[in-house]
C-alpha cells in the first residue's frame, strides 16, 4: 500500500468511527494532532480509533477530541478526511471558539479563570518559591539556636532584602499582571488592561475605608475638622 493509500484508508476509517460527519462540529489540525470538535464524543470508538494505521494516540481536552497522529502525516490525513466527509476546513482558532461554544456555563467559566490564570503560574511560582528562600534566611532558630542566618551572618541581610524586593514584587503587582492577561485573552489591548491594573494598585487611589468615612462625614479621617 503507498503512502497516498494509507492516508486516503486512515482518513475514511477516522470518519467512521468519530461518528462521521453529522457527528462533526469543526475540524483544523495542528504539527502533530487532529483536532475535532464533536457533538457526541460518546459515538466516539476510542478503542478503534487507536487501532487505525498512523494513530499514535488519542485524548480529549477543553472540548476538543484530539487524534494524534504525527508531524509530516497530519496534514496528509486531514486533507483527505474533510475532503471526504465535505467538512468545511478550520483553523486552530476556529476549532477552539467551537469547544468553548459546545461547554456549559460552569465549564466556561473553569476555562476562562484558567486561560486568565495559567499565563500567570511561572511567576507566581518564582515568586513563591523565592519567598521561601527569604524565610529560610530570616527565619529565627532555624538553624542557629535563638537567631536567623540574617542575623547570625549580617553579611546576607542585602541578599536576603533583595530576595524579598523580587519575591513579593509578583504579589504586590498581581492586578496588573491579572489586567494584561484578562484584557489578552478576552481580545482587548493588553496595555490597556495593564493599565487599569496600575490605576488599582496606585498609592492616590482612596481605599475603600477612607471613601466610607469621607461620604459619611464629609472630611478625610485625618482632618482636624473630624478630631
Amino acid at each position: 500500500m503507498t503512502k497516498e493509500e494509507r492516508y486516503q484508508a486512515s482518513a475514511e476509517e477516522l470518519l467512521r468511527l468519530v461518528g462521521g460527519k453529522e457527528n462533526i462540529i469543526s475540524a483544523a489540525h495542528c504539527a502533530t494532532r487532529l483536532r475535532l470538535v464533536l457533538k457526541d464524543e460518546a459515538k466516539a470508538d476510542v478503542d478503534g480509533i487507536l487501532k487505525v494505521d498512523l494513530v499514535k494516540g488519542q485524548f480529549a481536552n477543553g472540548g476538543q477530541f484530539q487524534i494524534i497522529i504525527g508531524s509530516g502525516t497530519v496534514n496528509e490525513v486531514y486533507k483527505r478526511f474533510i475532503e471526504t466527509g465535505g467538512i468545511a476546513e478550520a483553523t486552530k482558532s476556529e476549532v477552539k471558539q467551537a469547544a468553548v461554544r459546545k461547554m456549559n456555563p460552569l465549564q466556561r467559566l473553569v476555562k476562562t479563570l484558567f486561560d486568565v490564570f495559567v499565563p500567570l503560574t511561572p511567576a507566581l511560582v518564582a515568586s513563591g518559591l523565592m519567598m521561601g528562600l527569604n524565610n529560610v534566611l530570616t527565619a529565627n532558630g532555624l538553624f542557629i539556636q535563638g537567631q536567623s542566618l540574617v542575623e547570625a551572618y549580617p553579611a546576607l541581610s542585602d541578599i536576603a532584602a533583595m530576595i524579598n524586593t523580587f519575591a513579593s514584587a509578583a504579589y504586590a503587582f498581581l492586578p496588573i499582571l491579572i489586567g494584561f492577561s484578562a484584557t489578552k485573552m478576552f481580545g482587548g489591548n493588553p496595555y490597556l488592561g495593564a493599565v487599569i491594573g496600575m490605576i488599582m494598585v496606585s498609592g492616590d487611589l482612596l481605599n475603600a475605608y477612607a471613601y466610607r468615612f469621607y461620604y459619611f462625614y464629609g472630611c478625610r479621617r485625618d482632618h482636624e475638622d473630624c478630631r
